[in-house]
């Protein structure tokens, strides 16, 4: 008896063993790996937090400037060619659609740097305004963008109407020289608006310029054919002496000190010279043409000018 239970003793000790052993691990784990399962009752359901993920980065349009709105919040844009320091701005159609050749001029700049981005000396940056009165140029060819000849009203009273902003204020005459709420044009009194600046138009015109600064600035018109220097009662500048005889140079217009076939009040250019800026008018022969090949010309000298 003593013995048969030492034999039992001994059996369960053995058992026993066997299936600690064989319950316990046989590897060290080298990887923790957690799953998460959800549980069926709602209440009890595990929440994990999840990382947020990063706002986008948007990266600024720099070949473009919305520079303002016009009375009908149509947008003004200024296109930027090149990286240069040296920023030489062109702008068109501030007569709007009266003067439509003017903005198709400048329309035909851009092109003209797209498909020849190395025209432009490295130390320049060109700007371009095409359109400063787009309600003016919307009456008349049905847009403020890109556009064809074909596009332009043949009404002589809607291409007069198109010259002013939907306030029916000329924009040259609402700058800050020589500034008249009544204006001349022609042989006609327009308005020059109820104050220097008030219209958006002009305003925003005003911004880009005291925000940027650029070295030299060519403003088309039509009709006369010629370059115009700018002054307001004061000796012209210097840089702008220059360029005028650059560009008359180049495209074969005549230079002109100054404009005197009506008295103008309130005129763009001379505002920029009354700001130590320089600037030119450049007035295309007549309404209809938009005379590339001359302007192609002065824009290239005044490449080379400021490329020295």
């Amino acid at each position: 008896m003593k013995y048969l239970t030492i034999a039992v003793v001994i059996g369960v000790l053995v058992i026993g063993s066997y299936y600690f052993i064989k319950s316990s691990p046989t590897d060290t784990p080298t990887e923790l790996s957690v799953v998460v399962e959800k549980d069926k009752n709602p209440a009890t359901t595990t929440q994990v937090a999840v990382e947020p993920r990063p706002e986008p980065v948007v990266e600024e349009d720099k070949t473009k400037t919305i520079v303002g709105t016009s009375v009908e919040n149509r947008p003004i844009t200024a296109y930027h060619y090149g990286t240069g320091e040296t920023e030489l701005l062109f702008v068109g159609g501030i007569h709007g659609g009266y003067s439509w050749n003017t903005a198709l001029v400048a329309y035909e700049l851009m092109d003209y740097l797209k498909e020849n981005p190395n025209v432009i000396p490295k130390e320049i940056r060109v700007t371009v305004i095409p359109v400063l009165n787009p309600d003016g140029l919307t009456k008349v060819v049905g847009t403020a963008d890109m556009f064809k000849k074909s596009d332009v009203s043949t009404s002589e009273d809607i291409l007069v109407s198109g010259r002013f902003n939907a306030h029916d204020v000329d924009l040259n005459r609402n700058f800050d020289c020589d500034w008249q709420s009544s204006g001349t044009w022609q042989n006609k009194v327009v308005s020059g608006g109820n104050k220097t600046f008030s219209e958006p138009e002009s305003q925003a015109f005003r911004e880009y310029i005291t925000s940027n600064t650029p070295d030299a600035v060519i403003v088309w018109y039509s009709a006369s054919g010629g370059v115009f220097a700018s002054n307001c009662h004061s000796e012209i500048l210097e840089e702008t002496t220059a360029i005028l005889n650059v560009y008359s140079k180049a495209s074969g217009y005549m230079a002109y000190k100054d404009f005197d076939f009506y008295a103008i009040t309130g005129d763009m250019v001379n505002w920029l010279a009354k700001n130590k800026i320089p600037a030119i008018s450049v007035l295309l022969t007549n309404h209809t043409d938009t005379e590339w090949n001359k302007n192609q010309a002065g824009i290239e000298a005044l490449f080379k000018y400021y490329a020295k």
